[in-house]
């Protein structure tokens, strides 16, 4: 406050800045604007739009002046805008615009950009490929294959397949062709060897058994999910320790257990990464990715894991976190997805 008081005087009742210019806006106004421009999560149109429409050029000045996070002063007499930050705001203006494209497409071809999408990231999100691969039904994510053959003229296999190596390329290759038995039918017995099986594998104090393990690859990429989830309690009864616990050092085979037994846990994860302090872009872009793809799914269960795991409801964190159009929407979808 100090630095603009220096540069706004009062004469004769007017407003002037320090070249005695006349202007119109107030401090609260100019900071109302630099909160519109400051988000990590939209831009707040409606203030921006009010305020940018009643100011004058002495009112820009002051503003410019004002805001030394946004403008640079580059030794000529003018305020030019921070590259670094113009970029910035240039997606954050696109961010509501790709949230309404991505609601209105068909899942299928949804999918089939963010599968692609999974794998030309630098670095890679192998996270998000395995959750296209674990959270969908099989005939969704069938879906999401034929759309990729029409958009890219490729399988998603052979897609996969040339740009992952060794444990990873089996493991993706094997996630992404599998279509699982949707039905609730399990095979006791099974259950408690294939448990057996992936505790020999991660107990041994070999490292890199596990992912030398057919069977274990096996068990994760063929079997329903409901046998999968049966297996992790059965593992928590015998080794008093959930099964992704124990797989810590091994991301990729953890995302997968979570995908398949608890995707509410792995979502509300995602949701807390995406509005933390400083996340990343692509983090940031997983706050739209999982509002939007799973409002009419299981956005009721997510939002109760997020409140009973962070302490907040979902609605408000986004509320905090998100600006104008951008959050009034994802707040819609997800009042929408708690009401289903």
């Amino acid at each position: 406050m100090g630095e603009r008081k220096n540069t706004i005087f009062v004469r004769m009742g007017k407003k002037l800045n320090k070249e005695g210019e006349k202007i119109t806006t107030s401090p609260e106004e100019c900071e109302a604007l630099r909160k519109a421009f400051s988000g990590q999560h939209g831009v707040e149109e409606k203030s921006m739009l009010e305020i940018l429409v009643k100011c004058n050029l002495a009112d820009l000045t002051t503003f410019r002046k004002n805001s030394p996070y946004i403008f640079l002063d580059d030794g000529y007499c003018f305020e030019k805008w921070d590259p670094f930050h113009m970029k910035s705001l240039e997606i954050e203006f696109l961010r509501f615009q790709r949230a309404v494209i991505q609601r209105t497409m068909h899942p299928w071809e949804r999918d089939a950009l963010l599968v692609r999408k999974s794998l030309e990231e630098n670095p890679p999100l192998y996270n998000l490929l395995i959750e296209l691969a674990c959270t969908r039904t099989s005939d969704e994510f069938l879906g999401a294959r034929k759309a990729f053959q029409c958009l890219y003229s490729e399988s998603v296999e052979e897609f996969v397949a040339v740009r992952v190596e060794g444990f990873k390329r089996r493991l993706l290759v094997a996630l992404v062709s599998t279509y699982r038995y949707e039905g609730k039918r399990i095979d006791e017995a099974a259950i408690k060897l294939e448990c057996h099986i992936l505790g020999r594998a991660i107990k041994t104090d070999q490292k890199n058994e596990i992912e030398n393990d057919d069977e274990v690859l096996r068990i994760l990429t063929t079997k329903s999910k409901h046998h999968v989830q049966t297996i992790h309690k059965c593992y928590k009864e015998a080794y008093d320790s959930n099964l992704e616990e124990d797989l810590d050092d091994i991301q990729i085979l953890r995302d997968t257990i979570n995908c398949l037994c608890a995707p509410p846990i792995y979502f509300s994860k995602i949701l807390d990464t995406a509005m933390s302090v400083c996340p990343t872009e692509q983090e940031m872009e997983a706050l739209t990715r999982v509002i939007v793809t799973r409002t009419d799914v299981d956005m009721k269960d997510i939002a109760k894991e997020f409140n009973r795991k962070y302490g907040a409801p979902l609605i408000e964190r986004i509320k905090a976190a998100a600006l104008g159009n951008y959050r009034d929407f994802l707040v819609a979808l997800v009042k929408r997805g708690m009401a289903n």
